[in-house]
């Protein structure tokens, strides 16, 4: 059983799985190369653990081949689905059981296709995927968050080459969305309104950092990015929980996510990058402050004993020009 395990002076949580150091690994910035056929393609399904869901638009056969996407628990996970959180102390330490989900969302059946080249409706069906498994999941009432992520790339943690994304449902809120809480707590005390919002609001009539925007989002380059060429996603109009979105903002939602990963592929040579959705936790009082949102974060540079040991980041690449470079791509 994997543990979670809490640092006593910051209170950052660790989780302790064995289970990971099972997986494939591979060579700095080399995809491990396949020993058979891969377990993600069409055809290939006794090879994950039996489908959690799947969408099947002919009415195929269950854990058979006929599927356009496909959720599995993941082969190597981080925390079990099973049993109780058994919280307990050991003198100054705090720990609980690693009770959680791991699930592996694969979006494709076609082991080529790079995520840039999904369609708009497949999109449409990730986006939908990600909202039955949190709406599901939120049931659980060990569960208080649950974080959605993409990594692309082997330098970006990706150890199958066939696109995928992942989620895992967490006893706890991470600390970098509990830290985006309380600054957007503080802010909302101080103005009585949405940092998000006042962001998205000022960008829009600043178009300095907007990379693109549609009817219901915007896609900007923050104005303090961590990483070159970050981007983020918001919604126009203030939602605290990604799951609560309505059908038409899916729509738009799937081709500015598609039309964002064009860009940044073509703009820095499908380059190994993350994206993860921050949505309001389960358990959270929603006051109104907090505004869902999608960072995308390409991995061109490596973080060192600087950013480590002060929480810095020295980003060479100005928003500005970033979001200048994003624009001119036509997806």
């Amino acid at each position: 059983m994997p543990e979670l395990r809490k640092d006593p002076v910051i209170g950052r949580w660790v989780i302790i799985s064995t289970e990971r150091a099972k997986r494939p690994h591979y060579e700095h910035g080399k995809t491990p190369p396949r020993s058979g056929p891969c377990p993600f393609c069409e055809g290939n399904e006794s090879q994950t653990p039996p489908e959690i869901s799947a969408y099947r638009p002919g009415g195929s056969q269950r854990d058979g081949p006929g599927w356009t996407l496909r959720v599995v628990p993941n082969k190597f996970p981080a925390l079990m689905i099973e049993g109780n959180l058994d919280r307990r102390g050991e003198g100054v330490y705090d720990l609980m059981n690693g009770v959680g989900a791991h699930e592996v969302i694969i979006e494709t059946p076609k082991h080529e296709v790079n995520a840039g080249n999904l369609s708009d409706k497949q999109f449409e069906e990730l986006l939908w995927a990600y909202r039955d498994r949190i709406l599901d999941l939120r049931e659980d009432k060990r569960f208080r968050y649950v974080l959605i992520f993409k990594n692309q790339g082997a330098d970006a943690g990706a150890t199958m080459e066939h696109t995928h994304s992942q989620l895992i449902a967490l006893p706890i809120v991470p600390r970098n969305v509990t830290d985006e809480l309380v600054g957007a707590g503080e802010y909302f005390k101080y103005k009585e309104r949405c940092i998000f919002c006042d962001i998205v609001r000022q960008e829009i009539e600043e178009r300095v950092r907007i990379v693109a925007e549609n009817d219901s989002f915007v896609v900007i380059c923050p104005f303090a990015p961590r990483f070159p060429f970050e981007t983020w996603i918001l919604p126009k109009k203030h939602s605290s929980y990604f799951e609560h979105a309505t059908k038409l903002e899916y729509v738009d939602l799937a081709r500015a996510l598609r039309e964002t990963l064009i860009r940044l592929n073509r703009t820095l040579n499908d380059p190994p990058l993350n994206y993860l959705i921050h949505s309001m936790p389960f358990q959270e009082m929603d006051n109104g402050h907090f505004h869902w949102h999608i960072e995308m974060m390409p991995k061109l540079t490596q973080v060192a004993g600087f950013e480590w040991g002060t929480g810095f980041y020295i980003n060479p690449m100005p928003p500005e020009l970033a979001a200048q470079s994003l624009r001119e791509i036509v997806p």
